[in-house]
């Protein structure tokens, strides 16, 4: 299973290039002054963040060289919850636990490449005094890798500017015909700069990206006669899959835009955002391929029907969103508040093959008109905070009004709000909305799957009715919380734990059913979510332990949540070579309760429910080595080294038909520069 020399280097040298070029004049990993003492590192680099300034600050936070994420592999991403996923690095995910929604008005609804864009709101500017770059790269036997490289600068006392280049990518690990390199290539390049004037009244932060997703759709494992069982499936590049000609395209575009000016001190600032951000996606497959059955009597195909074209598929749609936002703010020692009002202009365009069309002769149509929307928004934060004792805060969203758009025939208000008490190490918190169905779960006509929310007349030829209008989804979230630092007792120190317990209840939920379009639930879910999570050290060995456990139905209609998730980590750390470096050593297992999980539509890039596969409780096992030598971090993993082991099982499924990679060695190396 290890990707040989000669194809590992093939895809690596470009970046390595790259990364000579960008680095060299930087040779030197820290600057002296003439007596050898260090001036620039960590200590002097500190990351600002939008979320600071519109509080603002701009004191920043020190730059976290610690070891414990480097190895763990969801925190290479922007998205570092547990996901379903296919199995791959790069490929289609949605969040595994239950999430609430704070996201009005109009949204686009495809988010199944969201783990690996940047999120503007929460990109990072440097305050580092000199040039600061760092490369890091990760990279494994069966073809994952991820690599990033920022370089960014003062040109002024008070003006930094910066480049970010990211690419992850990742080999087929079924692929029992045709190539077995290239199913994901993914690319990010980051534009950002941060300004402000020499008496700190104004505060400027800006930040362009440019995403661009490629990912083959494979279908899934497609058994084979002999292939009883799902433990029969594992036998990874020897397994068959539905498609082979099929592919993902989305290209992403953003540019993002935060000021700021104090007028009255610290209690009264004004601040405008402008947000300018375009996603374009566009599924292919130019080889439907049939096949008949052993009674020669069906044909059988990866997709349910077709409606424009059998030989071949073309769906494409484009959304597009320009936001301002107008808002004060201001803090004292005991209050803080912000407040704004935002205008949104969005559009979405949709295009499919025209009917008759072939391989040969491919002709696109408009899928449906142009969809247009002007949407207003007022919203705010309120917190008051009395020494260390006790914190009010309340935070909250109002789709306010529709000036233009297909929701101005029947508006229904949108709206969150959020309340949250501390005192102490206790607090509770009481969440409640009311939100729309995304732009994809009201409209969708390609040629495989086709329905449309919006018009009440509009006949769906999949399911041979009148699709119906759909209600506002609404939540009430209440939840109480405990944050302790235990006392050390001998050898245990540095103990923390946290634990939560919510209460959720959800109306007239929307969901894509078992025929993978969308649907609305009629009656009401309920779900409870206890949280909990140890850290501690014991001697030189530290511990890392936490779990989720979801009840309330995990398997019916509306949401699929794996009963319990958990996570544990344990390591030994210590010094060697005279303290020159600092390591740690240990295990890390992931474990998930079985459940149905969902299944994958690549056409309208959405997860659906289905009822003929259960994901079985698997746990995940990685044993590493971590290391810290001054500005360089290492990592040498062994993931997933259980395989076999339980249950006589060669491996688990991320998704059903879709295997998880089997055992592997994964290496990482990150370099910090501070000159």
């Amino acid at each position: 299973m290890q990707l040989p020399f000669s194809r590992f280097w093939s895809r690596l040298w470009p970046l390595a290039c790259l990364l000579v070029l960008l680095v060299a004049p930087f040779a030197r990993a820290q600057v002296v002054d003439d007596s050898t003492k260090v001036l620039y590192g960590p200590k002097t680099t500190r990351l600002i963040y939008e979320a600071e300034v519109l509080r603002d600050s701009t004191s920043g936070t020190p730059l976290d060289t610690t070891l414990t994420r480097w190895p763990q592999a969801r925190f290479w991403f922007h998205d570092t919850t547990f996901q379903q996923d296919l199995g791959t690095v790069g490929s289609a995910s949605r969040p595994l636990l239950y999430q609430p929604n704070l996201e009005l008005g109009a949204r686009y609804g495809r988010n199944v490449f969201d783990k690996y864009a940047r999120d503007a709101r929460t990109v990072p500017y440097y305050d580092s005094r000199s040039p600061y770059s760092f490369f890091r790269v990760v990279q494994s036997g069966s073809g994952e890798q991820v690599f990033e490289i920022s370089y960014s600068r003062s040109l002024k006392k008070n003006f930094s500017v910066g480049v970010a280049y990211e690419r992850i990518a990742s080999n087929k690990v079924l692929a029992a015909t045709g190539s077995r390199d290239g199913l994901v290539e993914h690319s990010n390049l980051l534009f950002f700069g941060r300004y402000q004037n020499e008496n700190e009244r104004y505060h400027l932060l800006f930040n362009f990206t440019n995403v661009r997703h490629r990912a083959l759709e494979q279908g899934g494992i497609k058994p084979l006669p002999e292939e009883k069982t799902p433990q029969d499936l594992f036998n990874y590049r020897e397994q068959q899959v539905w498609l082979t000609q099929a592919a993902n395209n989305e290209d992403r575009d953003e540019f993002y835009l935060t000021h700021t000016y104090r007028l009255l001190g610290r209690g009264l600032t004004v601040y405008h955002t402008f947000d300018a951000k375009r996603q374009y996606n566009n599924f292919a497959d130019l080889d439907l391929t049939k096949e008949r059955t052993a009674d020669q009597s069906l044909e059988r195909t990866f997709f349910p029907r077709t409606f424009n074209s059998p030989t071949a598929t073309i769906d494409r749609a484009e959304y597009r969103q320009l936001e301002n936002t107008f808002g004060v703010l201001g803090r004292t020692k005991a209050v803080e508040y912000r407040l704004y009002a935002r205008d949104r202009i969005a559009s979405l365009t949709s295009q499919t093959l025209s009917t008759g069309s072939t391989t040969a002769n491919l002709m696109l149509r408009e899928a449906a008109p142009k969809r247009q929307f002007n949407q207003f928004f007022v919203g705010g934060t309120a917190a008051f905070n009395y020494r260390t004792i006790y914190a009010i805060e309340t935070a909250g969203e109002l789709y306010l009004l529709p000036l233009s758009g297909l929701s101005t025939d029947n508006f229904k208000p949108e709206y969150w709000l959020r309340g949250n008490v501390r005192t102490g190490p206790l607090s509770a918190e009481a969440l409640v909305n009311s939100y729309a169905p995304t732009l994809t779960q009201q409209e969708f006509i390609g040629n495989h799957y086709t329905w449309n929310h919006w018009d009440e007349r509009y006949f769906n030829p999949s399911s041979n009715t009148t699709d119906g209008k759909f209600n506002n989804t609404s939540t009430q979230q209440l939840t109480g919380r405990l944050q302790l630092k235990l006392p050390s007792l001998g050898l245990l120190t540095g103990q923390r734990f946290e634990a939560s317990v919510s209460a959720v209840n959800i109306a007239n939920q929307v969901y894509y059913g078992t025929t993978g379009a969308p649907e609305q639930l009629s009656t009401n879910r309920n779900l409870v979510i206890a949280f909990a999570r140890h850290r501690t050290m014991l001697g030189r060995v530290g511990f890392d332990n936490q779990a989720t456990y979801t009840k309330g139905d995990n398997d019916t209609e509306g949401l699929r949540v794996p009963s319990l998730v958990t996570n544990s980590r344990v390591f030994y750390e210590s010094y060697i070579f005279r303290k020159a470096l600092f390591n740690q050593i240990g295990a890390e297992v992931y474990y998930q309760s079985a459940f149905r999980g969902y299944d994958y539509n690549p056409t309208a890039q959405q997860f659906y429910q289905q009822d003929h596969f259960t994901i079985g409780a698997h746990a995940i096992a990685d044993v590493f080595f971590v290391a810290d030598i001054k500005a360089v971090s290492l990592f040498l993993k062994m993931a997933y080294v259980n395989q076999g082991l339980a249950n006589n099982y060669n491996g688990y499924y991320a998704s059903p038909y879709y295997t998880g990679y089997p055992r592997r060695f994964q290496f990482g190396l990150k370099w910090n520069f501070f000159n």
